[in-house]
């Protein structure tokens, strides 16, 4: 089967971030390849000769954890798949978002397309099913400790193919046996070793880290327009943005966000304005932002690298290399990704972390021109004053969830499974860390917008000031006080539909302003 636009093999092509995304919005379409399903049936045939020659082979013809030396009849191999499913579906908790456990449909499907998972033809096209059809399975959100994969999360994704569980179907949650009822569709009858392979994996903590890759990606490009925004409300000095200085040293993160901010100044008429003051030098929460930002570009960077591999692996248990090779080992063992989501977690909270202390920078009424709480009826009117509170309650949420559950480890399993990696703790906090973060910015945004009417008549550079102009569209200029938190989700709702992300790609096209650098494909595509 050709390849055709917009159109991705599961188990023959690179799956990326961007891609995996792209098929659970609706925009590109997966199928399985008859070259695919070759190797698909080839590594079932194994698992069958296994079956009927009796030889123990872990998961296939045993027990699972400590009952690994509990022998399995060949009559019962079937009824073992079943039972798996069943008895590890022990999640609890609110579900998933509908869009990461979609996620962990395509990652697990293009994982056993690989060939090495003994998953069955009628299995894969059932998964495919339920991408295409958006029937999406409910997946609570606790229960995994990230050691044999995501056991708890996993058998939840796939009970609907024995006809168990719920989905969300057509806008509502409904049982599976309701989902039958509407499609015609049958519960399957699993073969040997296939319940194994679809709890077998770490498509749970991968699916997350998807979601934190991609909304922290949006995070540090908004964070450098909203600095780069506060920077020029307060008068601070471009020159800590200079490529001279980040020559002596040149993380890539922080040549990145240099370049970005230095940009997005030029042409600024309230930049010159203070080209000759006498202030010797700014706080580190804006003369910092290329070292702070860019560090956290790095943890980005490095996450993304590491996804990469993973999406791309086969992390389930047993795995079948041949007729002669069939080996227990760890690839579900969810280390990897655990540590590089606590390490992208902290990166996250400091880029809130920094935004929190600019707003308060703000409301000093330290930078020549800029009153005190941003308002000039102060007494009366409180200003800004309790946005900073709000931003400055995130920031230490934040801190407290910082704590790495990579470091904790607790034995299950009767001692089997002696070390886990806690690495789906580790993604969901890291998107909690990240909601919050959005948060932050939302509140800097309205912050920077109002310094940057005290500026006036200077000019703003074109592309800050077409972002002035659209965080008017929304919020209006605050001369008393009013109810600030209708402004602070407006300000959330831009954040997260990446508005003033829109306006620096449209206008720096227009006016053949480039805001790419050498590390452009490293930071941008992923």
């Amino acid at each position: 089967m050709a390849s055709k636009p917009n159109t991705f093999l599961y188990g023959e092509n690179h799956l990326s971030t961007g891609i995996a995304l792209s098929i659970a919005q609706g925009y590109t379409t997966g199928q399985v390849s008859e070259k695919t399903l070759k190797k698909v049936r080839e590594s079932k045939a194994t698992v069958a000769q296994i079956v009927e020659k009796g030889h123990p082979v872990y998961g296939i013809n045993t027990g699972f954890g400590p009952l690994c030396t509990t022998k399995i009849s060949k009559e019962e191999t079937k009824i073992l798949q079943k039972n798996i499913l069943q008895s590890h579906s022990v999640g609890v908790g609110p579900p998933i978002a509908n869009k990461i456990a979609k996620l962990m449909l395509v990652l697990k499907l293009h994982s056993l397309a690989r060939g090495y998972s003994a998953i069955s033809e009628t299995t894969l096209e059932r998964i495919l099913w339920h991408i295409d059809n958006d029937a999406i399975p409910v997946v609570p959100s606790q229960g995994s400790v990230g050691a044999s994969g995501d056991l708890a999360p996993l058998s939840h994704l796939f009970l609907p193919l024995i006809g168990l569980g719920k989905v969300q179907y057509q806008n509502n949650t409904i049982s599976t046996a309701e989902l039958f009822q509407k499609t015609g569709l049958k519960p399957l009858d699993l073969g040997p070793k296939e319940g194994l392979a679809l709890i077998n994996g770490t498509q749970f903590i991968a699916a997350h880290a998807v979601m934190v890759l991609d909304t922290l990606h949006s995070c540090l490009s908004q964070a450098d327009i909203i600095g780069a925004m506060m920077v020029e409300g307060l008068q601070g000095s471009i020159k800590p943005f200079y490529k001279e200085l980040h020559a002596l040293r040149p993380y890539k993160g922080t040549v990145h966000v240099a370049k970005r901010i230095k940009l997005l100044l030029e042409g600024s008429e309230i930049m010159e304005d203070h080209i000759d003051c006498d202030r010797v030098q700014d706080p580190y929460s804006l003369r910092c932002i290329p070292q702070v930002h860019g560090a956290s570009r790095n943890a980005w960077l490095h996450l993304k690298e590491l996804l990469e591999i993973e999406l791309n692996s086969v992390t389930d248990n047993p795995i079948i290399i041949d007729k002669d090779l069939t080996i227990s080992g760890g690839n579900f063992h969810g280390q990897p990704l655990a540590m590089a989501l606590d390490y992208t977690c902290l990166a996250a909270s400091e880029l809130g972390n920094i935004s929190d202390r600019r707003i308060y920078l703000a409301l000093e009424g330290n930078s020549p021109g800029i009153p005190k709480l941003l308002m000039e009826q102060t007494g009366i009117n409180s200003g800004y004053m309790i946005l900073q509170y709000t931003s400055a309650a995130l920031a230490s949420e934040n801190k407290g969830l910082c704590f790495p559950s990579s470091a904790d480890s607790i034995p299950t399993s009767l001692g089997q499974e002696d070390h886990v990696s806690m690495g789906s703790i580790s993604g969901r906090k890291a998107l909690q860390v990240l909601e919050n973060v959005e948060k932050i910015l939302a509140i800097e945004l309205l912050t920077a917008a109002q310094a940057f009417e005290f500026r006036k008549p200077l000019k703003s550079g074109v592309i800050l000031d077409k972002i002035h102009k659209e965080v008017r569209k929304k919020v209006s200029f605050a001369t008393h006080d009013r109810v600030f938190a209708d402004d602070i989700e407006k300000g959330i709702q831009m954040i997260k539909e990446k508005t003033i992300i829109r306006v620096v790609e449209t206008v720096g096209q227009k006016k053949g302003l480039s805001l790419k650098t050498p590390y452009t494909n490293e930071f941008e595509v992923y």
